[in-house]
């Protein structure tokens, strides 16, 4: 029976490395993005009629239905990841608390409507299924100036663990992943941007955040996902999981040279 699973912000980065592992195990994927450029990889892809693009906003529940037929049309539906993000931050003493709702609203509605349509589909099936939630470190360890990415991020957990309470007797699970940094395009075009001598700043700063001494890769996520999708992980439900590389382990002691 072919399986088929439906990844947010499937274009690039994290969601397409996901959609990508996904892929390589022989699924059906459905990848929604709002950037039609970034599914352009989508035409002539070896999986071929398995991958399935979408363009559209992931907080418009037209899209994530759309999307949801398409994957149910592949095969069965059995798994979905809330990916899609934004970037936009600012200050709650710049900003009017309707500017600063609307700009949580950005990151948390994409997650809340994508787990209202994937629970939805479950249920109807009557065959259960898996979420993955893409979060943050920032969800527990904010940053300053990112006001409302971490107040979304720490939104998502708490949907994440009632939901799984919610509907693990259905045999539906939510979990979440908690990422530290990870390098991404945009990671890299923002190293980019900078001057040499602040982009080794920046760059040494996060092997120091990370146990590991680097940040991560999108496949390392996209790796912790798949098993949370897979039946390897079921009776893995309501868990926040770090895939930070020790980030959220660490507390940095000053005398350390």
């Amino acid at each position: 029976m072919n399986r088929s699973y439906v990844v947010t912000g499937g274009g690039r980065g994290i969601g397409r490395a996901v959609v990508e592992r996904l892929l390589g195990e022989g699924r059906f994927v459905v990848a929604i993005d709002h950037d039609a450029v970034s599914l352009d990889w989508a035409q002539g892809h070896p999986a071929g009629p398995r991958v399935i693009p979408v363009i559209g906003d992931a907080s418009d529940e037209t899209v994530t239905e759309h999307a949801a037929d398409l994957a149910q049309s592949a095969g069965a539906l059995v798994g979905w990841v809330n990916n899609a993000a934004v970037f936009r931050d600012t200050s709650i003493h710049t900003a009017s608390p309707r500017e600063v709702l609307d700009l949580i609203a950005l990151n948390l509605d994409p997650v809340v409507v994508g787990c209202a349509t994937a629970i939805r589909r479950f249920l109807a099936a009557g065959t259960g299924g898996a979420v993955v939630n893409v979060s943050s470190h920032q969800a527990q360890r904010a940053v300053r100036g990112a006001l409302p990415y971490s107040t979304a991020k720490a939104a998502t957990e708490g949907l994440t663990r009632a939901l799984a309470v919610e509907y693990g007797p259905h045999n539906i699970r939510v979990n979440a992943v908690s990422l530290g940094s990870i390098s991404t395009e945009r990671h890299e075009a923002f190293l980019a941007r900078q001057e040499p001598q602040e982009a080794a700043r920046i760059e040494r700063e996060i092997r120091l955040l990370h146990p590991v001494g680097r940040p991560g890769r999108p496949e390392e996520v996209a790796a912790a996902i798949a098993h949370l999708l897979s039946g390897d992980s079921s009776f893995i439900n309501g868990a926040i999981v770090p895939v930070d590389g020790g980030r959220s382990a660490l507390g940095r002691d000053p005398e350390e040279t």
